[in-house]
């Protein structure tokens, strides 16, 4: 390959400042998630935590876990929620067709108390499952993507998930992976990844199918697992029962902001909705 100064990726500080986007916390319509990220200023020469609000505004937050642990539900309560404050949504599918994901975004806003008409009017679907060339060739995905970002203006993008783009070429999942990235930050979009765990990996590490491709790369990584109680010593250790099943939530990084780093429990509500609860061995 022939040897070329690329002058235009040289760039002082004080021009990139002028691009940086102020850190602000988004809310994500999640209970209990949006207390978990903070900054830290110095007063009297100590740190102090302040309240982000929210995930971190133009953050790429990955969402990773077995099945059955609620990364979908939590993907969708953050569209509906976005939604519901006038902000367009770009939600890509490459699992479910739209058609069945639009239904379980409208139970999901019944069940948060939000009129299912925003749907309408602020979710704009990419469904990758009925357009095989959007998950086998990353650039057509991404002009498609470009195009609906300045078509309806959009704000915020979720993927479910990202695995589907390269399911068959795991081989290739950090450089798939490092253009959708690329891409999302050009477009300052704050953005939910869902990824998924292959049942041999660590309940609560960040690895995913791909390897650490995904974590690696993104802001943050959010872990779910999900465990059962089949013993005397999960049972005291978890409070609970033999045989109910205890879902589990930790923040595996942020780069962008300070995070909590606790261990705690989730709870997916009967109406489909999840919450994050208290830590493992309580609030000290």
């Amino acid at each position: 390959m022939e040897k070329e100064i690329l002058l235009d990726s040289i760039i002082t500080a004080k021009e990139a400042l002028k691009n940086a986007p102020k850190l602000e916390g988004i809310t994500t319509g999640i209970e209990g998630l949006d207390e978990l990220f903070f900054i830290a200023e110095i007063k009297d020469n100590k740190p102090v935590k302040k309240p982000l609000g929210g995930i971190p505004k133009y953050s790429v937050c990955n969402l990773t876990g077995v099945n059955d642990t609620g990364k979908s539900l939590m993907a969708e309560q953050f569209a509906v929620h976005r939604s519901s404050k006038n902000e367009k949504v770009c939600f890509i599918t490459t699992e479910t067709p739209a058609n069945f994901v639009v239904a379980s975004l409208k139970e999901r806003a019944a069940a948060m108390g939000i009129d299912e008409n925003v749907i309408d009017e602020n979710i704009i679907f990419i469904d990758a499952t009925a357009h095989y060339k959007l998950r086998d060739d990353v650039y057509s995905f991404l002009d498609t993507l470009a195009y609906a970002i300045k078509e309806y203006k959009i704000q915020n993008v979720v993927i479910d998930s990202i695995t589907g783009f390269f399911e068959n070429k795991e081989m290739m999942a950090r450089s798939i992976v490092r253009m959708i990235y690329n891409f999302l930050k050009k477009w300052y979009q704050t953005s939910i990844l869902v990824s998924q765990k292959r049942s041999g990996h660590e309940l609560l590490s960040s690895e995913a199918a791909g390897g650490y491709a995904v974590g690696h790369i993104v802001d943050g990584t959010i872990v779910l697992s999900k465990e059962i109680i089949d013993s005397s010593y999960k049972a005291k250790m978890y409070k609970k029962p033999l045989g109910e099943i205890v879902r589990l939530f930790r923040i595996d990084g942020c780069r962008m902001a300070g995070h909590d780093t606790k261990v705690r429990f989730l709870e997916i509500t009967e109406t489909g909705i999840v919450k994050i609860l208290n830590p493992i061995g309580g609030e000290k």
